[in-house]
């Protein structure tokens, strides 16, 4: 089977050569690139574009940056209009990871190079690379953490099923649980990823489940939706919360001592590297195809760090 893969190497190695020999600086000289975000409505996220926009502006380059605010069709059609300008590439952070291969193919017919930030898809090969936290490490490191606090917690889960990252966090999350035989899963509900979309969907599961005294939502703005519900219903200190992202929201609640942990991704980080590798495609170097960016848990020992940091 050799040979094959060495031809199928060859022929994506010679379609992005292709991105490149098309690629044309706007009327004024000016590189343009564009960014689509499944929300802005989340610090992550704007993090994330800063570093983008730090690496593009420093080189000289334009970033126009779209909010698809959660909608597939919306980020679809933004992608769409993105395209039309003849950017020198564009970054996606895909509301649905599956639901964007058709965006994909439309920018390689058009043949602008894409590069995916903070959630992967399911076409890896119409991309030319992905750069994204270590999300499967982040779900372990949560249940670890919870492990810790709680050896015998009953957990809900508030996923988002359409993003590959926070399904690596849940696969993740379950990988460690193996290790826990004490840990149980009650039930996985969508929480949207948001505080809004989260909220209502864990008072619910409060009323449901009585014995409930662990909940992992899947980033920061659904723990806080979730914490809502909990402090509404009078249980605060009696349910563990874990959760991933690392926002300075996620760091206050910690301080306040109603999250007991969340798993840091350092999103202006994932911004300069995409930026990065973005000009090293366009400048002719090799790119790698899957970027994995560390992270770090974050608890009441060191939740400093986040706060200090934010302060910057």
């Amino acid at each position: 089977m050799r040979w094959y893969t060495v031809g199928v190497t060859a022929v994506v190695l010679a379609f992005w050569a292709g991105c490149r020999s098309t690629e044309q600086p706007s009327s004024d000289g000016v590189r343009l690139f564009g960014v689509s975000f499944q929300t802005m409505n989340n610090p992550f996220f704007v993090e994330l574009n800063e570093g983008l926009k730090g690496v593009i502006e420093a080189r000289g380059g334009r970033l126009i940056t779209l909010d698809a605010q959660w909608n597939s069709l919306k980020q679809k059609n933004d992608v769409a209009d993105l395209l039309q300008q003849n950017p020198s590439a564009v970054f996606i952070n895909p509301v649905n990871w599956e639901g964007i291969k058709g965006s994909l193919l439309e920018a390689r017919r058009k043949n602008v190079p894409v590069i995916i930030v903070d959630a992967p898809v399911s076409e890896p090969d119409l991309v030319l690379c992905q750069v994204a936290s270590d999300n499967f490490e982040a779900g372990r490191l949560a249940c670890e953490s919870l492990a810790k606090a709680n050896p015998r917690a009953k957990i809900v889960i508030l996923h988002l099923s359409v993003n590959r990252a926070c399904i690596d966090r849940v696969e993740g999350f379950k990988a460690e649980m193996a290790k826990h035989p004490g840990l149980k899963v009650l039930d996985i509900q969508e929480g949207k990823g948001s505080t809004e979309g989260a909220r209502p969907v864990m008072r619910d599961l409060l009323g449901r489940f009585p014995e409930l005294d662990a909940v992992f939502p899947i980033n920061d703005p659904s723990a806080l939706g979730a914490i809502s519900a909990i402090e509404a219903a009078g249980r605060i200190g009696q349910v563990t919360v874990v959760t991933v992202d690392g926002s300075r929201e996620g760091a206050l609640a910690i301080q306040a001592g109603k999250l007991h942990a969340t798993v840091a991704q350092f999103p202006r980080e994932i911004g300069r590297i995409a930026g990065e590798k973005a000009y090293d495609h366009l400048e002719g170097k090799p790119v790698e195809k899957d970027i994995k960016v560390p992270v770090k848990l974050i608890t009441k020992e060191n939740v400093h760090e986040i706060l200090n940091a934010s302060k910057k």
